[in-house]
């Protein structure tokens, strides 16, 4: 089959495509702003610590350069010091760093404190966070089972390590996990009917380590003898011994099941070259996972692998199974997955140019470097559109697709994702055919001449606020602003789901407690679609104003009068969404 995906504007939407054997084949693009109104991200001013910048719906209520031992003033985008991805834990944000890892205090947002730094060499430095344990990836060399700085002695480590942080000032390591390939990014998983582990997902993208550093590796072809690639490991640990972690299955999750071939995915580019040209840099190459991201109550998992994005059963932990896969031409390295809250949904992120390049150009076609938001239906994803940060950057910026999350707004699909240095982006996608930006934040190049390394890594939601660690200048801390786009009443109801940690390849599934902010969120939403029509609206809003009175003087049932007459009003399946919304805050009161 010839696969061909037609030239197409930098801006406009316009349907664009079909699924046919498993492989994506166009796509539809998100609307920008006109012409006539233009971005302000568009030609902001160089600088590391000082550079332009540009906002929209979201307030910056912080930022807290990197500490010392972190970074290197004099080459802000040093390799060694590249700040990475965040977990969190009860009050603190643990923000990973290629020299080891911060914790800072995160209890009140806009004065975000340092607690602990912990040098601990090796990149790309990924934490997760699980109750008092602290995980992170190590691919690079130099790292050392002991943390030691200096890379010529000590005992070689790449993999998994694994810290104890009761002690939130002195963290301590406990156990280090050995790996062939050592560990890029990791996900935790865990399993709702075991309470005594948790499974962690073990994507390592590096080359395959002699085996007199780790027995067993192996570079072997896919048809040789137990080869190190094609392959995840997963890691149990027990969490009354953690240091008792270690590797209970290679997980084989790219075999056909018609030839039983461990290599069944992807293996290289369809084409010599990639759509806009150039190289595919990297290339869609299926031997491993860059990402995955574990949805364990509804028992699926999505990885980004290479040149796949594929669907896994982990109903099971410690032995996933992959159920659907896709591929698309346009995607040079699939990066990361995020689902809906309803796992209906599953979008991928493409790494095109590996993080290192300018892809965000006005030469840079939408769907490339971009996102791809699939539905998913009867265990198969079914793709629906692109999303790419819907203006241009400059070519001295490294702007790509990378890591984000939902904000928890009931109702709707809304994620925050980072760019690198395009920035961080707020958009829509409960119209998975029709994704819409609603809010941004952007900073000029850190040079104006050339690219050097910077930007969000990631961008993240939790209880309220939106962290970004951005690779040479530090964490970002932002709240959202009630807009044309997002209401009051939906960020309130956002901000009060609570969650004791986050890691965002272990996604949770959000239930939000009924409360009146819940309520006017999926009223606001209605009066945004236009579709209550303006008699009931003026009704529902002034019945939803007594109640909200009544409740807070104590009058009980009065409130319950007033949120009855509502649902009595309320009909249609355009609004059984309000009308629960009401029947569960009228019993809950």
């Amino acid at each position: 089959m010839t696969l061909r995906s037609p030239s197409r504007p930098r801006r406009g939407r316009q349907a664009l495509g079909v699924i046919a054997a498993g492989l994506l084949l166009a796509g539809a693009l998100p609307g920008t702003a006109s012409a006539a109104e233009p971005d302000p991200r568009v030609g902001l001013g160089a600088g590391w610590l000082d550079a332009e910048t540009a906002i929209s719906n979201l307030e910056h209520l912080a930022n807290r350069p990197k500490p010392a031992g972190f970074v290197d003033p004099n080459n802000p985008g040093a390799g060694s010091f590249i700040a990475s991805d965040l977990g969190f834990g009860d009050k603190y944000a643990v923000l990973g760093n290629y020299n080891g890892f911060n914790i800072v205090d995160i209890s009140k947002p806009a004065d975000p404190t340092l607690v602990t730094s912990v040098v601990c060499p090796g990149g790309q430095g990924d934490p997760s966070v699980f109750g008092n344990l602290v995980f992170m990836s190590v691919e690079e060399t130099r790292g050392r089972v002991d943390c030691g700085t200096n890379s010529s002695v000590g005992t070689r480590f790449q993999g998994v390590r694994i810290f104890d942080i009761s002690d939130v000032r002195n963290p301590v390591q406990v156990a280090a996990v050995q790996l062939c390939r050592g560990s890029h990014t990791h996900t935790v998983v865990t399993d709702p009917k075991d309470k005594n582990n948790v499974y962690i997902y073990n994507s390592g993208t590096a080359g395959v380590r002699p085996a007199n550093t780790m027995e067993g590796c192996n570079n072997n072809p896919a048809d040789g003898d137990n080869p190190s690639r094609w392959r995840i490991e997963v890691i149990k640990v027990p969490l009354a011994a953690p240091q008792q972690a270690a590797v209970v299955n290679a997980a084989r999750l790219f075999t056909d099941p018609a030839t039983g071939r461990i290599d069944g995915l992807q293996n290289g580019p369809t084409t010599p070259r990639h759509p806009s040209g150039g190289t595919w840099s990297p290339s869609p190459n299926t031997n491993t996972c860059h990402d995955i991201t574990a949805y364990p109550e509804i028992g699926l998992a999505a990885g980004a692998c290479q040149g796949n994005g594929i669907l896994v059963d982990i109903s099971d932990p410690a032995n996933p199974v992959r159920i659907d896969e896709v591929s698309d031409p346009n995607f040079a390295y699939w990066h990361s997955a995020t689902f809906n809250n309803d796992g209906t949904k599953v979008i991928f992120t493409d790494e095109w140019g590996g993080g290192s390049g300018a892809r965000c150009r006005d030469i840079d076609q939408p769907e490339w470097g971009a996102n791809a938001i699939f539905d998913i239906v009867d265990g198969k994803m079914e793709f629906r559109s692109y999303y790419k940060l819907p203006v241009p950057q400059s070519t001295a910026e490294n702007c790509v697709a990378h890591n984000g999350s939902l904000i928890p707004v009931p109702g709707r699909d809304i994620m925050v994702q980072a760019w690198y240095q395009g920035g961080l982006s707020v958009f829509d996608f409960t119209d998975s055919a029709n994704p819409t930006e609603i809010a941004f934040f952007d900073r000029g190049p850190i040079n104006a001449d050339r690219i050097v390394s910077g930007g969000y890594w990631s961008v993240y939601w939790y209880n309220g606020n939106l962290y970004g660690n951005e690779m040479a200048r530090g964490l970002d801390v932002f709240a959202l602003k009630p807009s044309q786009h997002l209401s009051a009443a939906e960020i309130k109801a956002a901000s009060q789901v609570k969650l004791p940690e986050f890691n965002a390849q272990h996604q949770p599934k959000i239930e939000w407690t009924p409360s009146f902010a819940v309520a006017r969120a999926h009223y606001d939403q209605a009066v945004r679609a236009n579709t209550l029509g303006k008699q009931m609206t003026s009704q529902v809003d002034k019945f939803l104003e007594r109640a909200e009175k009544f409740a807070a003087e104590g009058k009980r049932s009065a409130a319950v009068a007033q949120l009855g007459a509502i649902s009595n009003q309320i009909n249609g399946a355009e609004h059984q969404a309000l009308k629960q919304a009401i029947l569960d805050l009228r019993a809950s009161l």
